[in-house]
């Protein structure tokens, strides 16, 4: 069988149908994180307006309430980041990245500790509840350890983000608390090749087609081990036009390649513009260096014409400002003004 070739317009439209920004889906923020593959969110706003994006009549307290009844949880999974995921996607996603997590903290750290000891330190600590992410640090320094074990604690213990940190209204406050005491585990438990391939299936139905290599990049996998989850999986192929293989998830949304795709706004780090999405282009390669710089200490805010990346906005003095890349045609600039305002008073809701 001659595998489709899918143009560059055609993963665009996919990904976009994929991730909720063709259209405003009626659906619960925890159905929406699982839907989307976890939403990434250093920046805890930035889940709010990625939920206002993607859900129809999303109001800020509804995503609050979720976390704070653990309907969503905050916690490093993919690549060491910090995400909003279900609590189903949570125990499987972490069990899927764990090891390679571990890998890349030892290569990226080179410092002879005894992190299985110093994990169960820290768990004794949060035995009896949260803490803030200054006084473990606080505890651990006092206790002789460097200043980068932190990082590596968060890959030997199962931490979770405790709300009300992490919400809206407390965006920057760190209390962390052990997973086990607040998401409950599934039973049986998912663990090993179970749990890496319904992490790629995640991924593929919230941003596929995509090659071995996406993958790779979004799961923090080398290549041979995610072409090893691939080989277990019975997935759709496709060809992309520059003639690289694609593996999808078997039937899921491929709009044709002319499906408008309305204004929309994007918080910052939004996965979509990271480089796993590259074959969508939502981020055209000449803005890059405008929305991820080195002298940026975090990614800016984005908007979308026609499915892509068409400049950056700001809220600030009660408005949303824009500043577009080039000059927008008269009806998508009044297009852009109207979803504009229309997230200033969401900010103020």
């Amino acid at each position: 069988m001659v595998e489709r070739v899918l143009s560059a317009r055609e993963l665009n439209r996919a990904v976009l149908a994929r991730q909720l920004l063709l259209e405003r889906a009626e659906l619960s923020p925890q159905q929406a994180v699982e839907q989307v593959a976890g939403l990434q969110t250093q920046y805890a706003p930035s889940g709010y307006v990625g939920l206002w994006s993607r859900l129809a009549g999303f109001r800020r307290h509804t995503l609050t309430e979720a976390l704070l009844a653990g309907r969503v949880v905050q916690a490093w999974v993919m690549r060491c980041t910090i995400h909003m995921v279900s609590p189903a996607d949570y125990w499987p996603f972490t069990e899927a990245v764990r090891q390679a997590r571990r890998e890349w903290w030892r290569r990226a750290h080179r410092i002879e500790v005894d992190m299985p000891a110093i994990a169960a330190t820290v768990r004794s600590h949060l035995a009896d509840g949260p803490m803030k992410q200054a006084e473990i640090q606080k505890r651990l320094t006092a206790a002789g350890h460097p200043r980068a074990v932190w990082p590596g604690v968060q890959l030997w213990v199962d931490l979770v983000r405790v709300p009300p940190a992490g919400t809206w209204g407390t965006p920057r406050a760190h209390v962390y608390g052990l997973a086990e005491h607040t998401v409950a585990a599934p039973e049986p438990a998912v663990t090993g090749e179970r749990a890496t391939e319904l992490l790629v299936a995640s991924y593929l139905r919230g941003f596929g087609p995509a090659s071995a290599a996406d993958i790779a990049s979004f799961c923090g996998w080398s290549i041979t081990a995610t072409r090893a989850v691939l080989a277990r999986m019975q997935l759709c192929r496709y060809r992309a036009e520059t003639g690289g293989e694609l593996v999808d998830v078997p039937e899921a949304p491929l709009p044709p390649a002319d499906t408008p795709a309305p204004v929309r706004f994007l918080g910052q780090w939004d996965a979509n513009l990271l480089v796993h999405a590259r074959r969508a282009q939502i981020l055209p390669e000449e803005h890059r260096p405008r929305v991820f710089a080195r002298n940026i200490p975090q990614s800016v805010p984005t908007f979308l014409v026609d499915g892509q990346v068409a400049g950056t906005w700001r809220y600030t003095d009660g408005e949303v400002r824009c500043e577009p890349f080039q000059p927008l045609k008269p009806d998508v600039a009044g297009d852009v003004e109207v979803e504009a305002a229309r997230l200033a008073a969401f900010h103020v809701e």
